[in-house]
């Protein structure tokens, strides 16, 4: 996985690095147990300090989406689900209530907004969830 990110702008640059691999993991670019760069590394690739790297890996690593082996690096984890279904949807209908605001003040309406997630969600890794799930 590329990693690229704007030093210019308004997103701080580790929660750029952390969404990059957000989004690697839930669209299968990057796989369970996959390892990422180090944070040198990836540091010396993206020409920004080390901490900035260490500051996502860590923040990944509290949401249970990466973990760390002392002396041999960082992983992708295997997906979980630590909520209860109930605590699940209540995340997303918050994150899908700030979509929609947002949706309503660009101007766009409910079909379009429908059209474009369902064209979108294709192109993710759904689990067995996604199966009978409602």
């Amino acid at each position: 996985m590329e990693f690229r990110i704007d030093p210019a702008g308004r997103e701080p640059i580790y929660r750029q690095i952390a969404e990059q691999v957000r989004e690697g993991v839930a669209k299968g670019w990057l796989a369970p147990h996959e390892q990422l760069p180090s944070s040198r590394e990836l540091s010396c690739i993206l020409v920004i300090n080390p901490n900035t790297v260490v500051h996502a890996y860590t923040e990944l690593e509290r949401l249970g989406i990466l973990y760390s082996r002392q002396g041999v690096g960082v992983f992708v984890a295997e997906s979980r689900a630590d909520l209860t279904k109930l605590a699940r949807r209540r995340r997303l209908l918050e994150l899908i209530d700030r979509l929609l605001t947002e949706a309503v003040h660009l101007g766009f309406s409910d079909d379009e907004v429908s059209r474009l997630v369902s064209a979108r969600s294709r192109q993710f890794q759904w689990g067995p969830a996604k199966q009978g799930s409602k």
